[in-house]
C-alpha cells in the first residue's frame, strides 16, 4: 500500500491541504479529495480538454497533470472563475447557443479565461488555436469563438 503524501496548493484563492497517493492526477485530487466536480474527466490522455485548469495562470489539462507537482502552486478551476471577465464569458457562450450538451463547456471556459487574461484582443485564429485542445462535439466552436469574439468587442467599447 501506498502511503498518502499531502500536497498544499492554492486552489480558487484558498490555501488547500489534501493528500495523495501516488501518482494521482490532479484532475482526480480536485473531484475526489477537495470535492470540485466542474473539472470534468473526458479522455485521461489530455485529449479533450475537459479536465482543464489554470495552472499558475495558464491552461493545463488537469486529468495528466500528477497533482503532487501542484505543490506550492495556485491553481483555479471553473468553481473559482468568477471574475467579471470569466463571468462576460460564461454569459456570451449562453447568449451566442455556444453550449448545448455542456459537457465540454468548463474546460472551454477555464481556457478562455486563461487567454483573455493574457491577450487583451485575440483575434479569431488566436481563439480558435486557444480552443484546439478542447472537444466539442455538439455545437461546431462557430458559437464559441462568436461568444469570445462578442466578449472583446465589449472590453474594447468599454476602453
Amino acid at each position: 500500500m501506498q502511503t498518502p503524501h499531502p500536497v498544499t496548493a492554492t486552489i480558487n484563492g484558498r490555501e488547500e491541504t489534501f493528500e495523495v497517493i501516488g501518482l494521482e492526477s490532479l484532475m482526480d485530487a480536485l473531484r475526489n479529495r477537495l470535492h470540485l466536480s466542474g473539472t470534468k474527466e473526458g479522455c485521461r490522455e489530455g485529449e479533450c480538454g475537459a479536465c482543464t485548469v489554470l495552472l499558475d495562470g495558464k491552461p493545463i489539462n488537469a486529468c495528466i497533470f500528477i497533482a503532487r507537482a501542484a505543490e506550492g502552486r495556485e491553481i483555479e478551476t471553473i468553481e473559482g472563475l468568477q471574475d467579471d471577465l470569466s463571468s462576460r464569458i460564461k454569459q456570451a457562450i449562453v447568449e451566442t447557443s455556444g453550449v448545448q450538451c455542456g459537457y465540454c463547456t468548463p474546460g472551454i471556459v477555464v481556457m478562455l479565461s486563461g487567454l483573455l487574461r493574457r491577450v487583451e484582443a485575440p483575434n479569431e485564429a488566436l481563439i480558435r488555436e486557444a480552443l484546439s485542445g478542447n472537444i466539442c462535439r455538439c455545437t461546431g466552436y462557430a458559437q464559441i469563438v462568436d461568444a469570445v469574439l462578442d466578449v472583446v468587442e465589449q472590453k474594447a467599447a468599454a476602453s
